[in-house]
């Protein structure tokens, strides 16, 4: 969120904008995937406590990419490897490299724990939201059978990293909708992914180019947040840090809330909550952007995603 948000409003109908955008959709279907699959099995989304949210910079949960470090910072080039890497698949179809700790082994190991416990799996609590205008497997479904958590465990992998034969999206928005990997690969190489072999298929870096939006110069949060990182935090900076943690907590709040409901009238209401502070959180984000660090360096603040307890 924090790159799609540092993209200027002179930008906003940008190729970039829109492909980060896509994907910012899709992991908001997953996450809501996700805490479904945990109340299946009689499990409780935990995402409002402040020893479960992730600290950043830090690695990521479940042991995947453990050499990995995810920091906090505007749209940059940097900014772009690190999240074609969080999405990297085992076997990308345009790098050789090899690595077994990718989220979709993650996944797999999920699904794998489901089939050797199907009889955990009894549909209580779960939440359904409408989102298939972002895309054929968007909409957050109800799982209730193994098969159910089969199909929604393969959306999310090939949405994240393709196929083992293509770089594409097999659940798009739009026709020819990469995957997320290769939608970052693509933006970090300036150029457009196509073929250049057709037995076997090859794919490489030689299309269209692709030009970086202007954006805002945000830096990169330190541990424990801007007061944590050695500069001055001026009032007017502290203010619009607290709105957006404030906003940020309220909305893993309402999520919480949202997959403990026990009717579905309620679960949406809720949900629909969190969704309105979500939209608030663009404002304070975008006002932290344009404020200098006191250091020179010619970056900006930007948010934190800390979580806050509720004030009283």
């Amino acid at each position: 969120m924090g790159g799609l948000w540092s993209i200027d409003d002179s930008s906003r109908d940008s190729d970039v904008f829109t492909t980060i955008e896509e994907i910012v959709f899709d992991e908001m279907s997953h996450m809501g995937v996700v805490c479904n699959m945990l109340t299946t099995i009689g499990g409780v989304p935990r995402v409002a406590d402040e020893r479960l949210v992730p600290k950043y910079p830090g690695p990521l949960p479940g042991g995947v990419r453990p050499e990995l470090s995810v920091s906090l910072t505007g749209l940059t080039k940097q900014s772009l490897d690190m999240y074609s890497q969080i999405e990297r698949p085992d076997d990308p179809v345009v790098d050789d490299r090899e690595i077994q700790t990718s989220i979709g082994a993650f996944y797999t190991a999920i699904l794998e724990a489901f089939g050797n416990h199907q009889n955990l799996i009894s549909g209580t609590r779960q939440v359904t939201r409408r989102m298939s205008s972002h895309g054929r497997g968007n909409d957050v479904v109800p799982l209730r059978s193994f098969d159910d958590v089969k199909a929604a465990i393969k959306i999310i992998k090939e949405q994240g990293e393709g196929t083992a034969a293509s770089p594409e999206n097999p659940f798009p928005g739009h026709l020819g909708e990469l995957a997320h990997f290769s939608s970052f690969r693509e933006i970090f190489h300036g150029r457009k992914l196509m073929v250049v072999s057709e037995d076997p298929p090859t794919f490489d870096f030689q299309g269209s180019e692709i030009p970086m939006p202007r954006t805002f110069p945000m830096g990169t949060v330190p541990r424990g947040g801007w007061a944590e990182g050695g500069l001055p935090v001026s009032i007017k900076v502290r203010n619009l840090l607290g709105t957006f943690n404030d906003h940020y907590s309220s909305l893993l709040r309402f999520l919480e809330q949202a997959w403990q409901a026990e009717q579905p009238s309620t679960a949406g209401q809720r949900l629909n909550k969190a969704i309105g502070e979500m939209r608030e959180l663009q404002e304070p984000t975008q006002q932290l952007m344009r404020i200098p660090l006191p250091d020179g360096s010619g970056k900006t603040y930007g948010p934190e995603f800390r979580y806050v307890e509720a004030r009283t």
